[in-house]
């Protein structure tokens, strides 16, 4: 899937198809260990939610998907990105690495899982949001993250 969170064992789209249409395998392809590409991106644009990376360009240290093993080599210029989307309030991280990218590129405070930091950027304030990884190796149970980002959703008027 050339697309954000594809692997199967990624539990972003699980999150989101539960809290939006009261169903986990919502955005699943059914009889297959995929997701519903074109699905996804209709929810997205309908929801407003815009897909991005905190780095341009990194490098993968050895050969898996863990952010351990990632140097970030340039990180994605996020007041150019936003100047883009004017209307954007919010800045949403999944992982510690991305959270870490965003404090140093923006050099502000980092929120609490689950909580939000407020900071400027491009004269605009916007709430910087850490929410749990939706990645399986993180340690809580899909339903408890799911509130994490229940909260962050509801506040952002998106859910």
């Amino acid at each position: 899937m050339d697309f954000f969170y594809p692997n199967w064992i990624n539990d972003m789209w699980r999150i989101l198809g539960s809290l939006f249409f009261g169903d986990k395998h919502h955005f699943e392809l059914q009889g297959r260990k995929q997701f519903h590409k074109k699905a996804i991106a209709e929810f997205c644009i309908e929801k407003g939610i815009a897909l991005y990376d905190t780095a341009s360009e990194v490098r993968r240290l050895k050969e898996n998907a863990s952010d351990k093993f990632l140097e970030v080599v340039t990180p994605t210029d996020i007041e150019t990105l936003l100047a883009k989307i004017p209307h954007c309030r919010a800045i949403v991280t999944t992982g510690q690495k991305a959270t870490d990218t965003i404090v140093l590129t923006l050099g502000c405070k980092e929120p609490a899982i689950g909580s939000y930091e407020t900071t400027k950027i491009n004269g605009q304030e916007i709430r910087f949001w850490r929410m749990p990884s939706s990645s399986r190796a993180y340690p809580l149970p899909l339903e408890k993250k799911a509130e994490f980002y229940r909260t962050m959703l509801t506040d952002e008027r998106i859910l």
